[in-house]
């Protein structure tokens, strides 16, 4: 993996760090639902992150989850609630950011922050492993 690529990878993982911040700013100020959109670009940089580290990626959102269930979830790198999650984030971004009169309940939403850390923290384990592999 060249030097390029390897910096690549790890602006994306400072970005999802960066996107949990920003969700937790969010949520405490009341603005819940920009803070689900900000969870969901949390993992959506992380699994770029990944992804690319594994030589994959996709200029759209819906290649990128496939590509995290294809290569990721279903060959066992992370946890099998890491597709769920994924997948939960994925709806609720759309709706927050696309669709009307939508509104999410803070008591709801306040698990997902440390299931998100939880992705997070297992990708980025894979992300420093990829990185430090010869090659």
């Amino acid at each position: 993996m060249n030097e390029e690529i390897k910096q690549l990878i790890l602006y994306r993982m400072d970005r999802a760090k960066e996107a949990i911040t920003e969700a937790e700013l969010l949520f405490s100020e009341g603005h819940i639902r920009t803070s689900v959109n900000r969870l969901y670009y949390a993992c959506f940089y992380a699994v770029s992150a990944i992804l690319l580290a594994k030589g994959y990626s996709s200029a759209k959102h819906s290649g990128i989850r496939s590509l995290f269930h294809q290569k990721i979830v279903k060959a066992g790198l992370v946890n099998p609630s890491a597709g769920t999650l994924y997948n939960r984030l994925f709806d609720a971004r759309q709706k927050a950011d696309y669709a009307d009169l939508v509104k999410f309940e803070a008591d709801i939403v306040a698990p997902w922050f440390d299931e998100v850390k939880s992705l997070v923290d297992q990708i980025e384990t894979l992300v420093v492993k990829e990185i430090r592999s010869p090659g």
